[in-house]
């Protein structure tokens, strides 16, 4: 069998973001310790697809990139859905929240809007790890790795990527930039507020570039020549191996954690991406690939938006909903906005309807961005101190 079109949608992708984002949903919840490995997969699928947009870009007649139209598509796909999210928290905060909560949103609000609040709680030594169930943005940390990668990569692929044996440069700068990314893992992970090492761009660049490795021709030509029962055991042991990580990590404090484990675990992540976009059809690829993790992968992105600020801001316990029935209706909240956002935001913009083409698009989004700034600026400020939360609860990732 050939390896799947290189660029084609990849059902079984989406199922993998639906694995990780239930991950996640289940870990913050407090019903799985390993579950904020989840955030990792996610980072090497987006080095792993970014990669290869970009490596598409570079093999057309005119072989560059074309950054700003990449940028724009990135814009265009992100931050529509993360303006209504913050806002939308906001103003649910004012009118229901604990002040601190209020309080902490207002100033990290502006961090969140400059994709930069991850090093905002580094340099403000909040430790992610026990004090993120007073940050209603505490998850955005990983948005902002996100946008700062899309920012930077596709100005090192436009480089390295030119000219006769353009791939295989790429996939060295991308092996050699997740080795020293390692490394500074390693380094800061010692400390014993491992927020550092948890949040930086750059130690957590590794699972991006292993991603972005992946995507390579060096990478998937060799995939390519394996047997299709190889893919398919490969495949298999690689996710049962993800998933036993997932259950048997013991939080941020399982031994070996920031020494090497979660390169490992994105090492394994990039490998299982690979196996299942060369053959989306096997075995492994049709269950990952089924309805249910691929419904929910198509609306990961929302998702994640939306679900912790509704953790934090619903009750618990709730209507005397405890332990799982608490999670059932905070994820069912969550779902729900998903589906909103992606109903009413996400796929306007991403099918480029009418009101979000061209000038017209332009000037939602500049109304949108004014409202937004519009309402952070008009929420009166509580007092520090004036209200406390209650996070004894909650677990955080």
């Amino acid at each position: 069998m050939t390896s799947a079109p290189r660029h084609a949608h990849i059902g079984a992708l989406d199922g993998l973001r639906g694995l990780a984002v239930t991950a996640v949903l289940l870990f913050h919840a407090g019903h799985l310790d390993g579950g904020f490995l989840g955030v990792d997969l996610f980072f090497v699928l987006s080095g792993f697809l970014i990669t290869g947009l970009l490596l598409k870009d570079l093999g057309r007649h005119d072989h560059r990139i074309h950054l700003l139209a990449f940028w724009e598509r990135r814009a265009r796909r992100l931050l529509p859905a993360l303006t209504v999210m913050v806002a939308a928290t906001l103003l649910l905060a004012w009118a229901f929240a604990a002040p601190n909560l209020l309080r902490f949103a207002l100033q990290d609000a502006p961090w969140v809007a400059v994709q930069s609040v991850n090093w905002h709680y580094i340099g403000e030594q909040i430790g992610y790890w026990n004090a993120s169930g007073t940050r209603l943005f505490a998850h955005l940390w990983s948005i902002g790795v996100e946008w700062q990668f899309y920012l930077a990569w596709p100005l090192v692929v436009a480089l390295a990527g030119r000219g006769r044996g353009g791939q295989w440069r790429v996939a060295l700068v991308a092996l050699a930039g997740a080795l020293v990314s390692l490394l500074l893992m390693i380094k800061m992970g010692t400390a014993v507020d491992t927020t550092r090492a948890y949040e930086g761009t750059d130690t957590r660049a590794f699972s991006l570039l292993l991603g972005a490795t992946a995507a390579t021709a060096p990478v998937r030509n060799a995939v390519a020549r394996l047997s299709r029962t190889t893919v398919d055991v490969l495949g298999a042991l690689v996710l049962c191996a993800l998933a036993a990580s997932w259950l048997l990590t013991a939080g941020e404090e399982a031994p070996g954690l920031f020494q090497g484990g979660m390169f490992a675990h994105s090492l394994g992540s990039a490998a299982l991406i690979v196996l299942l976009a060369h053959r989306p059809d096997g075995r492994v690829g049709r269950i990952v690939g089924s309805a249910v993790p691929r419904w929910l992968g198509e609306l990961s992105y929302s998702l994640y938006l939306w679900h912790w600020p509704v953790y934090l801001l619903l009750p618990r316990p709730v209507a005397g909903l405890d332990n799982w029935g608490w999670t059932f209706a905070a994820v069912g909240l969550s779902l729900l906005g998903a589906v909103i956002s992606k109903v009413a935001v996400e796929d306007p913009v991403r099918l480029r309807s009418r009101w979000a083409t061209g000038r017209r698009g332009w000037a939602a989004l500049t109304v949108a961005g004014v409202l937004a700034a519009g309402l952070w600026a008009a929420i009166p400020r509580p007092e520090p101190g004036a209200g406390t939360v209650d996070v004894s609860r909650l677990d955080h990732a």
